[in-house]
């Protein structure tokens, strides 16, 4: 959560500093004062956004490995994905909801906008919700019982992935589906440089804890660069169907790669 103050000085170029504010005011719950609330700043903030991810990650992680040492890999993984929905106010978990509801109604892009800005919850984003959680708690839990260092580098590689999808929606190129909100204020904020070097990052570094940990130095990166895949053809989807990004598709964006990357590493263990 943020505490959002006008900044001192406006001419000031953004810097790094004023991005990682802006992300983890908005992108978490955890309490930073957010100096500069502009384009620029949030140009910085989606390309830092993996920070958050990692952050978030390591105090989910945390959390489930606890609980899984205790009781079992199901309880860990509910613990941590239960974490990750706390620590962001289900802030993504509503945004796929509302995404699912709005491209599975079928209507033309404004009809569509329409009914994910609705504060209701249909049938299409309650069945979405249920599978995408169901994938996510299975998959954790399986990897918890497999040992707890998987477990713990399941639930940070998918969190990381889904920050690192927000860097991919707010390309220069991707435009705003309609003006106002937190959508209009990222889209278009991240050059092509910044997006590939904030998703390329965190692949090296996976793949350096992977081969660290006796796994093949491939996998974790794998299954990051696949659920970064499922995430980019929803961009499309989206891109195609409402004429751009919401906040909504942002959120959906994560959730959509954080599951992709869960599945990924399933199928590759």
């Amino acid at each position: 959560m943020s505490d959002r103050s006008d900044p001192a000085d406006p001419a000031r170029p953004a810097g790094w500093g004023d991005g990682l504010r802006f992300a983890f005011g908005t992108l978490s719950v955890l309490r930073v004062r957010v100096e500069r609330w502009d384009r620029a700043a949030a140009g910085r903030a989606m390309a830092a956004a993996p920070v958050v991810g990692l952050v978030l990650g390591a105090l989910a992680a945390g959390a489930g490995a606890l609980l899984a040492w205790r009781a079992g890999g199901l309880p860990g993984a509910v613990a941590a994905v239960g974490a990750l929905a706390a620590l962001t106010r289900g802030l993504h978990l509503d945004g796929l909801a509302d995404v699912a509801d709005g491209l599975g109604s079928g209507k033309p892009a404004e009809d569509a906008l329409r009914i994910m800005k609705q504060s209701d919850i249909g049938p299409f984003g309650v069945l979405t919700l249920v599978l995408v959680l169901f994938a996510q708690i299975s998959v954790i839990a399986g990897q918890f019982d497999a040992s707890t260092v998987r477990g713990v580098l399941a639930v940070l590689a998918s969190a990381t992935a889904a920050r690192c999808a927000l860097a991919l929606g707010c390309l220069r190129s991707v435009p705003a589906a309609r003006p106002g909100g937190l959508g209009a204020m990222v889209a278009g904020t991240v050059p092509p440089v910044a997006a590939a070097a904030a998703t390329a990052g965190p692949v090296l570094l996976f793949a350096a804890v992977g081969a660290l940990d006796g796994w093949s130095a491939l996998r974790l990166p794998l299954a990051v660069a696949a659920g970064l895949g499922c995430s980019w053809l929803l961009l499309r989807r989206c891109v195609r169907r409402l004429d751009g990004i919401t906040g909504d598709v942002l959120g959906a964006m994560a959730e959509t790669a954080a599951t992709g990357t869960l599945v990924a590493l399933a199928l590759l263990g």
